[in-house]
């Protein structure tokens, strides 16, 4: 690897004396040599050229929408997760519509407006109309989705007294997620890494009253219809708790508390029988089972149909086995969590069996 960065230096630097060297004879005076000063016939398929780009660049946007749109996400299964899709989807709609447009005047004229022998550019030092306008614009357009976007933050993060949220809180190590419900109480006890020790993976202070009837969990489950207070605490690096079917993302950072609330509005169970959920399954287990027919081959066992979930992932790269910190998320009825929460044992159950 190193002799092959090596001989890749020099070759670039090689083209780089060798462009020099261009240049200073185009810069001479009285050059010796015209080969390298544009003809008309040079000017002609260079903007041809770019005519021809621009009709690559069109279709090329054509039929990425076409083949790859099948891979963005799903329906959001949170309330605020349609705010965040309707903010990107008008950030998207502003974004193309300008680059096409853009895209378009500068090929074009760079086609139109090509050296042609006897013509004449015309010169201006400057147009403030146009300086104003091509100002202006950007400045109205840009204001207005930073301001949509702020209210929108500012709705997802405020929470209200009588919103009533379970608290839950979630720890990050290299590499897996835990989870801690804040119990009858719905106060979560206080922990620290300092604590930790044996059973107790997440550092709770055993000898606060808040602490007895939290309960963890190696698995989320979620109630639809309730918000959910999310508490966030890691306990060696920066890891980054990110639930993409929710909408949500939040840092977890060593030695602080970060929060997110979201409300779930679609139980898994739901989401699994929506037809764009379905059509998503059954292309993930055909390429599954094609990959899983190369594997049987070499001596390997096929790989398992894929289901469906809600998942809770890290998304900074925080180590090596980072693609792998995921939780499984549940979200299902009020009836059916509360069923299954009393099903778990609190923290005092399991540090004294």
């Amino acid at each position: 690897m190193t002799v092959f960065l090596v001989l890749t230096v020099l070759f670039l630097f090689a083209i780089t004396i060798w462009q020099m060297k261009k240049i200073f004879n185009l810069s001479r005076l009285k050059p010796q040599d015209n080969s390298q000063i544009a003809t008309e016939n040079d000017n002609n398929n260079q903007g041809k050229l770019m005519l021809g780009f621009l009709v690559f660049f069109y279709i090329f946007l054509i039929v990425g929408f076409w083949n790859w749109t099948s891979v963005l996400l799903p329906e959001s299964g949170s309330e605020h997760g349609k705010d965040i899709d309707q903010l990107m989807l008008i950030s998207m709609i502003l974004i193309f519509t300008v680059l096409i447009i853009t895209h378009f005047l500068l090929l074009y004229f760079a086609f139109k407006y090509r050296g042609i022998k006897n013509r004449k550019a015309i010169f201006f030092a400057d147009n403030d109309q146009l300086e104003f306008v091509w100002t202006i614009i950007p400045v109205i357009v840009l204001s207005g989705l930073i301001i949509y976007g702020l209210f929108t933050w500012t709705d997802i993060m405020n929470i209200h007294e009588d919103d009533d949220p379970i608290i839950v809180e979630l720890y990050a190590k290299q590499f897996i997620w835990e989870a801690r419900y804040s119990g009858q109480d719905n106060t979560l006890g206080q922990a620290n890494v300092r604590f930790i020790e044996g059973v107790n993976t997440m550092g709770v202070d055993v000898s606060d009253a808040y602490a007895a009837d939290d309960v963890p969990a190696r698995e989320l489950h979620l109630p639809v219809g309730r918000k959910v207070l999310f508490k966030m605490r890691s306990q060696d690096v920066l890891h980054s708790a990110y639930m993409p079917h929710f909408r949500a993302q939040m840092n977890v950072v060593p030695g602080m508390i970060t929060q997110f609330a979201l409300t779930p509005d679609i139980t898994t169970a739901d989401a699994r029988q929506s037809d764009e959920i379905i059509k998503k399954v059954a292309n993930i287990n055909k390429l599954r089972e094609e990959k899983s027919k190369g594997l049987v081959a070499k001596g390997f066992e096929a790989l398992d149909p894929y289901e469906f979930d809600y998942l809770l992932l890290c998304n900074k790269i925080c180590g090596a086995s980072h693609y792998n910190m995921q939780m499984k998320i549940i979200v299902e009825t009020q009836e059916e969590f509360d069923a299954w929460i009393a099903e778990q044992k609190t923290l005092s159950q399991t540090l004294n069996p």
